[in-house]
């Protein structure tokens, strides 16, 4: 959909104000309002729609885009205000079932992450559910299902069960990247350039920079063991959307994704490096998402120089759709006059791509062989993991 910014009228705005105010971020229009029966996207809907995407971990930029109508779609439902079952090809996604997914988490079912979609897997946590409680096990959730939720309290405690169960099954997956699979997703492609940065004769392209950082990334570490996939080629003849991307690593069974960017700002001073993960400041977070964030953060800054901007959640659906472990790095500003004479060095790219090379085998390794940041050589890499591999038989 085309974004929906300031000065909009319509249908569309009429939608997304009513949803504002049930989210308690907007003051509702009253009828004696010259606008109540045409209403504008102002300053004041502007504001609210900046509260909420920086409350569900978006992107932040005051308009509503996919993404940003999506989650406000889905934050309009609270359980129990529809029924919910299973669907093929269409299946409910609200705010409602990311309640009912941690509720199911809570009590020690398997919903799987709880993204708020309402797939098979919280269809199957559903129906162990109401066979242990004596309803119909049908995986559908209605009534007598949700007053049964209700009733019972927790049964896990001490954690976040689903992100515990994360950590545990990446941690006994083993310290070696031998066979393991990684899917690397150079941002952009196609018609969709990302930055793009005149500079003299020259110009610069985000989409083009990035895969080549992908590209030395792939080659280094398929010679390390590791399965590696790339998202897009180097000219992709259609776009590419951030749901291909994760149908793409999910299809796959990647054990982890990573997602290469580099910034841009109508500001030349902004500059540095950023990682993202899944997670919001109040809701669920990755525990291995946000450590590998920090590992590619701090590989990167120390072995490159750039300005730390550090690791952060976000909901983004490359990061919230994906059954694995998945981070984004934003390397450097393309817009900024310092980062992107580095940026253009083949030599710089060598060393972002050896940064992330080293975070990725930290990862693996259990917390007593960790090494220091910037310590480890990645050409030793096949070596080390197969010393790891030893030491912890």
């Amino acid at each position: 959909m085309r974004a929906i910014r300031r000065g909009a009228r319509g249908a569309a705005v009429a939608e997304i104000r009513g949803i504002l105010v049930v989210l308690e971020l907007l003051d509702e229009l009253l009828p004696s309002d010259p606008s109540a029966h045409d209403p504008e996207y102002d300053a004041a809907v502007e504001h609210a729609v900046r509260a909420f995407q920086q409350s569900r971990g978006l992107t932040v930029d005051g308009e509503v885009g996919d993404e940003t109508w999506r989650a406000l779609d889905a934050a309009r439902w609270r359980l129990g205000q529809r029924a919910l079952f299973h669907t093929v090809g269409d299946p409910y996604v609200g705010d409602d079932v990311r309640q009912l997914q941690e509720r199911l988490l809570e009590m020690g079912y398997n919903p799987g992450r709880a993204d708020g979609i309402y797939g098979s897997r919280t269809a199957t946590a559903v129906g162990q559910f109401q066979r242990e409680v004596g309803l119909r096990s049908d995986g559908e959730c209605g009534p007598a299902t949700i007053g049964a939720l209700r009733r019972l309290g927790r049964k896990v405690i001490g954690g976040r069960p689903q992100l515990l169960r994360e950590a545990e099954a990446f941690r006994a997956s083993g310290p070696t990247l031998l066979g393991k699979r990684i899917v690397i997703d150079p941002g952009h492609g196609g018609p969709d350039t990302g930055n793009v940065v005149p500079d003299g004769p020259l110009r610069w392209v985000e989409a083009d920079l990035v895969y080549d950082l992908a590209a030395r990334l792939e080659g280094r570490l398929a010679a390390a063991g590791m399965r590696v996939n790339l998202t897009r080629g180097p000219h992709p003849t259609g776009p590419v959307s951030d749901r291909d991307r994760v149908h793409i690593a999910n299809e796959l069974g990647a054990d982890l994704l990573i997602s290469i960017h580099i910034d841009g700002h109508s500001t030349p001073l902004a500059d540095g490096v950023a990682t993202y993960h899944y997670g919001s400041v109040s809701g669920p977070t990755s525990v291995v998402g946000e450590r590998l964030a920090g590992l590619v953060q701090r590989e990167i800054v120390v072995r490159t120089g750039l300005r730390d901007c550090h690791a952060h959640p976000k909901t983004w659906e490359l990061l919230r759709l994906t059954k694995m472990p998945a981070v984004r790095v934003d390397v450097g500003y393309l817009t900024s006059p310092s980062d992107r004479q580095q940026l253009i060095d083949p030599a710089f790219r060598d060393r972002v791509v050896e940064a992330i090379m080293a975070a990725v085998q930290r990862m693996y390794l259990p917390v007593e062989a960790d090494v220091p940041t910037g310590s480890i050589d990645v050409s030793l890499l096949r070596a080390l993991t197969g010393t790891a591999a030893e030491s912890r038989a």
